[in-house]
């Protein structure tokens, strides 16, 4: 069961709003495309202008209308926790919307064409896999959501086997429209189908990351697991489906979404970090300014992906600003907790040095000026002129945070995001302040930066999609390695046969469907014209493709005087 879609949660609310902006984009585009045509059909100037007009508004309206889908891209807080801890948003993907799809009549003319049944008798396993098609279009945000969307995909690798040939089309579109800009695209082509179920399942695991309460560890470990599992979806989709007609799946887009990704997983585990190792000694500290500056490293990497000529006009910009903030933001974290590590901890004793010195010398990305790594580690003096020049650069950062995060306009409204940034700047520069003397004269250095490194590599979880297991729906058509779309038989011969002194004249073997493997000459099979390798389907009326070998044996050998009826189709 999917959700109810008239239930009028948060999310469905931006759901419904989405799909309308998809109709109409859709109309829009319509109405350009037919005006585009008269304007280079016609060489009437009257028609010219008055259609340049027309053309105009609808140009406007389709701005209007993709800025308002990219308002509702970027209202990632409906789709956050509830909790009432501060934490930094993630963002979620909006799942993509497609058209109902009515399969009943190719389907029913495909069975009676192909594979010569009686199309009625399956008009309940039709109706079946279109309830699951309605179903998944609107699936709950939790594991069973995920588990529907998987058997819809499961089940499309059994109906892409029965009714999709290799070289004729079953004349049916998939309509889906993209996730990000609302534009429509269609193909003939299943892949096209399974690629957007994909996709879905890729940004169903976003929300649930979002959803969960990172205060807590439990819901940390929960937001890893499904980001990476996010990242996993995104990155299948890319190597295994090229060529998709929507922009969200192209090459471009996917390689940007599993970065994105990965960077969401890294500021869980920073933030796991943070949570876990409450010990306030020197080394935690630089962990934890080495696992801030990892994660900054991962989101100017987004950025600079988000940035590229292709993806630039496609990403929502507050995605890309959010992205920007993050990056600038954690890069201030890093630093801040240099300088806590340099300012709040005593000074190394004789029996700490050692440990220290070999943690301290892959700290900085280049050595800080000044005296040797045993004395600043030694002299108090020494450590807090350092820590200020750490504290200096993560104010101005945290000043850079704040500035791009104030010139996006649907990022100003979020409040979160801006109590966290000016919390970590107020207590930066209240440090400053603590540690900042009257009487210092020296000139505060530039710190040098912060060498990346993580405890917790992020993992990129390729679906397992032998977790949902189904069964075939159309399972009754018989074994799919002879009764499939891409194998062709001639019409079913029925053949009556007698019993003679050497039983029927042929031999079997395999099961499901059983096969003649040999025929005797001048038998009565023979005779009857059967030949080797036919494949027997029934036997006295009873269905016989899912029989194996010993049943068979067992018809036949149980047939009176009348002798027996069976069904051979020839590949």
């Amino acid at each position: 069961q999917g959700c109810d879609p008239f239930a009028q949660t948060q999310r469905s609310k931006l759901q419904h709003r989405r799909a309308r902006i998809n109709q109409q984009i859709n109309k829009e585009m319509r109405m350009r495309a037919g005006a585009e045509n008269l304007f280079r059909a016609t060489s009437n100037h009257k028609v010219k202008e008055t259609v340049a007009l027309e053309l105009s508004y609808v140009n406007s309206n389709l701005q209007l209308l993709k800025e308002e889908l990219e308002e509702l891209n970027s209202s990632v807080d409906v789709y956050q926790n509830d909790s009432e801890s501060i934490s930094v948003p993630m963002i979620p993907l909006g799942l993509k919307e497609t058209k109902e799809l009515d399969l009943l009549v190719p389907l029913k003319d495909f069975i009676s064409e192909h594979y010569g049944e009686e199309s009625v008798l399956f008009e309940k396993e039709i109706k079946e896999f279109m309830e699951l098609r309605q179903a998944m279009r609107t699936p709950s945000r939790n594991e069973a959501g995920l588990e529907l969307l998987m058997e819809y995909y499961n089940q499309l690798y059994f109906l892409d086997s029965r009714f999709f040939p290799p070289t004729k089309s079953l004349g049916v579109f998939f309509h889906w429209y993209d996730s990000l800009t609302g534009v429509p695209s269609h193909q003939r082509a299943l892949a096209f189908e399974k690629g957007s179920v994909l996709f879905n399942i890729g940004a169903l695991h976003t929300q649930i990351g979002a959803r969960q309460d990172r205060a807590s560890l439990p819901g940390l470990n929960q937001a890893i697991d499904a980001f990476q599992k996010a990242a996993g979806a995104f990155n299948y989709l890319k190597e295994n489906f090229s060529n998709a007609p929507s922009l969200d799946m192209s090459a471009a887009s996917l390689n940007m979404l599993v970065r994105l990704m990965v960077a969401q997983v890294q500021e869980c585990v920073f933030e796991k970090m943070t949570l876990l190792r409450a010990q306030h000694d020197f080394l935690t500290r630089l962990q934890l300014a080495q696992e801030a500056a990892r994660v900054e490293d991962v989101y100017s990497l987004v950025h600079q992906t988000m940035t590229q000529a292709h993806v630039k006009d496609y990403v929502p910009f507050s995605w890309t600003t959010m992205v920007h903030v993050k990056s600038e933001h954690f890069k201030a974290l890093s630093h801040y907790f240099a300088a806590i590590a340099l300012c709040d901890c005593p000074a190394a004793s004789d029996a700490e040095l050692p440990e220290q010195e070999k943690a301290f010398i892959q700290f900085h990305v280049t050595m800080p000026e000044g005296p040797s790594l045993r004395i600043l580690l030694q002299d108090p003096e020494e450590r807090r002129k350092l820590g200020k020049a750490h504290l200096k650069k993560a104010i101005m950062k945290h000043e850079e945070a704040m500035r791009i995060h104030g010139l996006c306009k649907i990022l100003r409204k979020m409040d979160i995001l801006q109590e966290v940034l000016s919390f970590a700047h107020k207590r930066s520069l209240s440090k400053y302040s603590e540690i900042d003397h009257e009487e210092d004269f020296f000139e505060t250095g530039d710190a040098p930066d912060i060498h990346p490194k993580t405890h917790q590599k992020p993992e990129i979880k390729s679906p397992n999609f032998s977790q949902v297991k189904v069964t075939d729906l159309f399972h009754r058509l018989g074994p799919l390695s002879v009764f499939s779309a891409k194998n062709k038989w001639y019409p079913a011969r029925r053949v009556h046969l007698m019993r003679g002194e050497n039983g029927f004249g042929f031999t079997l073997r395999g099961d499901s469907p059983v096969l003649i493997a040999g025929v005797i000459p001048g038998g009565c099979a023979a005779e009857a014209g059967l030949k080797e390798g036919d494949y027997i389907i029934s036997v006295n009326g009873k269905d016989c493709k899912w029989s194996k070998h010993a049943e068979v044996v067992q018809l036949l050998k149980s047939t009176g005087e009348e002798g027996v009826e069976i069904t051979v189709i020839t590949l």
